[in-house]
């Protein structure tokens, strides 16, 4: 029990660094979003006083008062639950947010779940193959779309599946143009679930790589230990030792990582969900960033620092089910 409460007390302190270090270091950079702003309307015509006096009225606070009191009102914003407001998109944060994070969710941990499987099942097979045809194949294809940006495949599977094989919709975005979404019917789950397919089979193609050469590294790891030679002395069932002896040691060392992986889908896929206009956190990030919207790239860091702790404090808490060796006092 006490245990668990230091590691609840560091994932808190934890979390408050994260948030205060991107909140001070994303407002040093030089300029601020009333410049910004203000150049913006001069390119269109505007005056300085007249391109002033509307930036004003759409800026929610004042970017050049003293940070400290900026960060102080920040801090009295989340305890009251109020993240700011977003002058970019003219909406609370909140209310973005919670229109980003089922869309970020959907998307991205069905990828996660189905490039962990057939990443940690592949690794293994390879590593039992290693050296043949298979494993140079398949390790030669996991380098590759491990160091590719997603947008590169997401691109090319856009040109080929969707616009040459018309497999996938042409029109971006979360669902078809002439979908009413406010009806939850057959029509809108069909369109959302085909405009998924894509943004999802480019994360699962570029993500499954690293699964498979951390799975396959870890069971050429197991395979060497001396009570997986015992257990093949012993006469045991291949398929037991598969997955008694070699399996659940070799997917050890991955678990951790999944668990933070699920804190960090909360960020969302920038490149994937920019690339396919697809409404998740990383996308509205993206625009927060590009336009200096100060209150809603600290929302979108709040939840992807707060989502990332809690994934490592359940994957800490959980491991010693996994693994008997560990106990905590």
């Amino acid at each position: 029990m006490r245990w668990i409460v230091r590691k609840t007390v560091l994932s808190v302190i934890t979390l408050f660094c994260a948030v205060t270090i991107t909140f001070f270091l994303y407002r040093v950079i030089p300029g601020n979003p009333v410049d910004l702003m203000i150049n913006y309307y001069l390119s269109l015509g505007y005056s300085y006083e007249e391109a002033l006096s509307r930036v004003l009225m759409m800026v929610p606070f004042v970017p050049t008062a003293p940070l400290h009191e900026q960060y102080v009102d920040f801090l009295k914003g989340v305890l009251r639950g109020d993240l700011g407001y977003s002058f970019t998109l003219a909406q609370p944060i909140t209310r973005i947010l919670g229109y980003a994070i089922p869309w970020t969710v959907f998307s991205v941990s069905i990828s996660l779940v189905i490039s962990f499987l057939l990443g940690i099942m592949m690794g293994m097979y390879i590593a039992y193959k290693r050296g043949s045809l298979l494993d140079k194949i398949i390790s030669f294809y996991s380098s590759i779309t491990t160091a590719m940006p997603q947008n590169i495949l997401g691109f090319f599977l856009i040109w080929s599946l969707a616009i040459q094989l018309g497999w996938f919709p042409k029109e971006l975005g979360p669902y078809g143009p002439r979908v009413d979404p406010s009806k939850f019917n057959l029509e809108f789950i069909t369109s959302v679930l085909r405009h998924a397919a894509l943004p999802i089979l480019t994360y699962v193609l570029t993500s499954m790589g690293s699964w498979i050469l951390m799975m396959k590294s870890s069971t050429i790891s197991v395979l060497g230990e001396y009570y997986v030679t015992a257990a093949e002395a012993r006469g045991l069932k291949d398929r037991r030792i598969v997955t008694t002896y070699v399996g659940r040691n070799a997917v050890l060392p991955l678990f951790t990582r999944f668990a933070i992986s699920l804190g960090f889908m909360f960020g969302g896929a920038l490149l994937i969900e920019n690339l396919f206009l697809y409404p998740g956190i990383g996308r509205y990030l993206t625009i927060g960033i590009s336009m200096r919207d100060y209150p809603l790239v600290t929302g979108c860091f709040l939840i992807t620092s707060v989502a990332t702790v809690l994934g490592n404090l359940l994957a800490d808490l959980l491991y010693s089910r996994l693994d008997p060796r560990i106990r905590f006092e």
